[in-house]
């Protein structure tokens, strides 16, 4: 289907072009949201007859989209979740979310603004664009976390440990001053071991001494005073 733009399209062209689409994104899309025109002789004549005008209101919509764009382009939104050990999202985050998010700050964008082209299922920080105008596109920064104090982590660049994280680490940890424990143990029992080894050895050499003294004592001949 051949159709008149009245607006900038991405990978379509600019407001005025002539283009050729499937039927079902003009008839489903495209026309519905008056963002184009049939391109008949008749449609062809009534746009260059309004086209100053719709210059003209396309050139306000993309003023207020600017003023918005300073507001909200780069800018951290948190939302959170309940997530797993594995920093699964118990549910997702989809536009609407994201969407309502932002419109707290008193921008209001609609959920069909938001690019996102499958819904967000983790914790972390992920970058998602915003159509505020065909001509004025940004992209905001989406802080999934489960607290507020995690949250700041991630704004931070800190990376967020999960509890099935923590205990593998803790179980690391616990290892290691096992192992370092066993050690000492081990080194303190030879040590001991050591220790009764020389006391040993000392008894039998004083035992050894005192065997040899008193047989050198029975050995010897016994000297008696012949009395004159």
């Amino acid at each position: 289907m051949e159709i008149i733009l009245l607006e900038r399209i991405e990978k379509l062209g600019q407001m005025g072009d002539t283009v050729r689409v499937k039927d079902g994104y003009a008839r489903n899309f495209l026309l519905p949201q008056k963002k184009a025109l049939l391109a008949t002789s008749e449609n062809k004549t009534r746009f260059e007859t309004e086209k100053e005008a719709l210059q003209r209101i396309n050139d306000d919509k993309r003023g207020i989209a600017e003023s918005a764009a300073k507001l909200l382009n780069g800018k951290d939104f948190i939302l959170i979740r309940q997530a797993g050990d594995t920093m699964q999202l118990f549910g997702s985050v989809t536009a609407r979310d994201i969407s309502t998010s932002i419109s707290e700050t008193g921008v209001s964008v609609k959920r069909q603004q938001i690019k996102l082209d499958i819904p967000i299922k983790t914790l972390g920080l992920h970058n998602v664009s915003i159509v505020l105008h065909p001509e004025v596109i940004i992209s905001v920064k989406i802080n999934v976390a489960r607290s507020k104090e995690e949250a700041e982590i991630q704004i931070k660049g800190g990376t967020v440990t999960s509890e099935l994280e923590n205990e593998k680490q803790n179980n690391i940890v616990d290892k290691e001053i096992f192992d370092n424990e066993q050690i000492a143990a081990d080194a303190e029992e030879k040590l001991s071991d050591n220790q009764n080894l020389d006391q040993n050895e000392n008894k039998i050499n004083v035992n050894g001494a005192q065997e040899e003294s008193i047989s050198e004592t029975d050995g010897a001949p016994s000297q008696t005073h012949d009395p004159k």
